[in-house]
């Protein structure tokens, strides 16, 4: 049995609003197992990284860690704070807006480790998009958690995931909610990182940091699954796969896209 936490932070209108939406929606269409969540620490400044497979994963973790006392602060795609309505609840969520795939990142970095420092839960998904694995393994990740991680020197909880692309299948409108599909996640002990913390902060460093990371979370992952994971994980740039969106658009049909939506928020 689920031993729930009380949030003590300060929820504001927004929480509050999707919390009253969204958890009963969840709750009637969905099923869930969290496993080890007592592991998510109860207070304090951390890093929870999480393997990413559906566009539903923000708020099936955000139901897990507000379940256990956390609200979540996460690193979102920027076009989020200029879609109609939405732009408001991350607003006021203190959502951090990160502009993938370009050197803008890095303000996204330091708001993430003034939150830290803050006492805050930062949610990272470190792959920087839904995994284009053909399997749904996690693929190669970013150095955003390590570097967070490395740089105020907080904890970094994995958490692996399966079942939500079921319930909502990567890039799909199709919402599964009869029968209800079931979302299992299992929550890590802290990466040790304890050795790089307090070196200068070089790439081979954070690459080193990512990659515990990475094999942290494959590992509850396959816990999950019950699998052997490949022996080399996926690389979009390497496979010349499309590094964010939908793989199946071509560029020019996800450029035109995007530009819509900005000329419509």
């Amino acid at each position: 049995m689920v031993k729930v936490r009380k949030v003590r932070e300060e929820r504001g209108w927004a929480w509050s609003t999707v919390v009253a939406i969204i958890k009963p929606l969840l709750m009637t269409t969905t099923k869930h197992e969290w496993i080890d969540g007592e592991k998510i620490p109860a207070s304090g400044g951390c890093v929870v990284a999480m393997n990413h497979v559906s566009h539903i994963d923000p708020l099936t973790l955000g139901w897990l860690l507000y379940e256990h006392g956390r609200l979540v602060r996460y690193l979102a795609k920027d076009a989020l704070f200029e879609t109609p309505v939405v732009k408001y609840i991350v607003r006021d969520a203190k959502q951090i807006p990160v502009s993938r795939l370009t050197t803008d990142a890095a303000r996204a970095f330091e708001a993430a480790c003034t939150a830290v420092r803050a006492g805050e839960c930062v949610g990272v998904y470190p792959e920087g998009t839904i995994t284009k694995d053909p399997n749904g393994w996690p693929m190669r990740g970013k150095t955003g958690a390590a570097r967070i991680a490395l740089e105020t020197g907080c904890p970094v909880i994995p958490i692996g995931q399966w079942g939500a692309q079921e319930i909502l299948p990567a890039y799909s409108l199709r919402y599964h909610a009869f029968p209800r599909r079931t979302a299992r996640y299992k929550v890590g002990d802290p990466v040790d990182l304890a050795d790089l913390v307090g070196q200068p902060i070089t790439n081979e460093l954070l690459q080193q940091a990512t990659e515990r990371i990475m094999v942290a979370i494959t590992d509850l992952v396959a816990d999950l699954r019950a699998e052997t994971p490949p022996p080399t994980r996926f690389d979009p740039r390497a496979a010349g796969v499309r590094q964010i969106g939908n793989p199946k658009k071509s560029v020019r049909e996800a450029t035109h896209s995007d530009t819509a939506k900005r000329r419509h928020a």
